[in-house]
C-alpha cells in the first residue's frame, strides 16, 4: 500500500521569487531544474532533507485559486522541525512574517503558519 508522501506539487506566479523562497528562504535542495518548452513552463525539483519532494512548476498566466478562507481543496502543506522556536526565528530574520506558535488541543505539539510568495499556506510542525 502507500508508503508516504513522495511529493507536492505547487504552481508559482513568479517563477525566480518563489524559486528564492523555497530555495534560499526555507533552505530546499534543488534536485533538478528543467524548461518544458511545450508547455513554456519550469519544473523544478526540491528535496527535503527526509526525501520527500517538493515540484514547483511555472505556467504563462495560471488562473488563482481561491484558498481563504477554508476553500475546499488541499488546505496547507506542512513541514516537520526539530525546533519550532529556532525556524521560526529563522524565517523572521529573513523577512518572513511567521504567525504566533500554537498548540496542538489533541497532541500537545507546536505548529504555527507562514505563507509563500504566493500566499499559499505553509504550516511548521514541531517534532
Amino acid at each position: 500500500m502507500l508508503n508516504g508522501v513522495h511529493h507536492a506539487a505547487i504552481i508559482c506566479s513568479d517563477y525566480k521569487v518563489s524559486k528564492d523562497f523555497y530555495v534560499s528562504v526555507l533552505g530546499l535542495e534543488i534536485i533538478a531544474e528543467n524548461y518544458r518548452r511545450d508547455k513554456g513552463s519550469y519544473k523544478l525539483d526540491l528535496k527535503l532533507p527526509d526525501g520527500s519532494q517538493l515540484e514547483l512548476f511555472s505556467f504563462p498566466d495560471p488562473p488563482l485559486r481561491v484558498n481563504r478562507p477554508e476553500a475546499q481543496g488541499l488546505r496547507h502543506i506542512a513541514f516537520s522541525v526539530d525546533s519550532i522556536n529556532d525556524v521560526v526565528e529563522s524565517l523572521r530574520k529573513k523577512g518572513v512574517s511567521v504567525e504566533d506558535i500554537r498548540i496542538d488541543e489533541f497532541t500537545g505539539k507546536k505548529y504555527t503558519f507562514f505563507s509563500d510568495p504566493d500566499n499559499l499556506p505553509l504550516e511548521l510542525y514541531e517534532n
